[in-house]
């Protein structure tokens, strides 16, 4: 499948951009014994003292092939946390509570990954250059009280394209009991010109009848919403799931590519979440 090209990429930046991504939809629990075999910590025996507690997602998630597509791929869902962090004569990093919310405000990583537009397998777009898979990496901060959390961030490209894209979204946040936690709010992505020329232009020598040259300028290119939604399982193991929809905005819903495509852009994840606890 053409999502399994980036898995490696993809595990990758989620190590190295520990934290909550894009509203922090990544909060998972931490390994504490409770005496049942699915409970117990994974440790080193090399010393005591130290240890570091983060989490490893594993799923499924479908995505459009590519900006603007009405056609989509399905491939794996792969997610990193850090948790804690003890090391015998520094300040502990982090909360040792497994299920602990993070209020106030955080710095975290950002990251989205954008498929490959093969000109070759659509009629309709045969005329366009192809497209590289595109990988977004960045930052952003975010702020969370009891009942809603808020976010801003900023991503660069690097493959299919190399421009900047930022996102805001606000949530409100739900725990029915302490093992559901739900989350809804609404989401919205801008886009400078060189991302939208990318995925929504079209050149002279790319037009046709059908494809008329197109020149957009960068801009909000979608607004939508996201249902999130996190169960315990046990102090070790939970389950997570998110559903985006997306309207294409602007000048990215006005390009005779996406009408060829579809506004609407949706995507979907699920996953199983592992709290793992190393002790050195």
């Amino acid at each position: 499948m053409p999502l399994l090209r980036p898995l490696a990429a993809l595990t990758l930046a989620t190590a190295l951009l520990a934290g909550p991504a894009l509203a922090q939809e990544f909060v998972t629990p931490e390994t504490v014994g409770d005496g049942s075999p699915a409970a117990q910590p994974v440790t080193s025996t090399q010393s005591a003292g130290n240890s570091f507690t983060f989490t490893l997602r594993g799923g499924v998630a479908t995505q459009p092939k590519f900006f603007g597509s009405d056609e989509y791929d399905v491939g794996p869902d792969i997610g990193f946390q850090f948790k804690h962090l003890r090391l015998r004569g520094l300040p502990e990093v982090g909360d040792t509570d497994p299920w602990a919310e993070d209020y106030g405000w955080d710095v975290h990583g950002s990251f989205r990954y954008l498929g490959e537009r093969d000109a070759s397998e659509d009629p309709d777009l045969e005329s366009l250059h192809d497209v590289d898979p595109s990988y977004e990496i960045g930052f952003g901060v975010g702020f969370a009280g009891p009942s809603y959390e808020a976010f801003a961030d900023i991503r660069r490209g690097f493959g299919g394209h190399e421009g900047l894209v930022g996102s805001v979204g606000v949530d409100y946040v739900a725990r029915p009991d302490d093992r559901w936690r739900l989350t809804v709010g609404p989401r919205f992505i801008w886009a400078n010109d060189e991302f939208i020329d990318t995925y929504s232009g079209i050149d002279p020598d790319e037009a046709t009848a059908d494809l008329p040259a197109y020149d957009p300028d960068g801009g909000l290119i979608s607004a939508g919403i996201q249902l999130g939604a996190r169960y315990k399982i046990n102090d070790s193991w939970g389950v997570e799931s998110a559903l985006n929809w997306d309207n294409l905005q602007g000048d990215a819903a006005d390009s005779p590519i996406v009408e060829t495509g579809d506004n609407d852009q949706w995507r979907f994840r699920i996953g199983v979440t592992r709290v793992f606890n190393l002790r050195f």
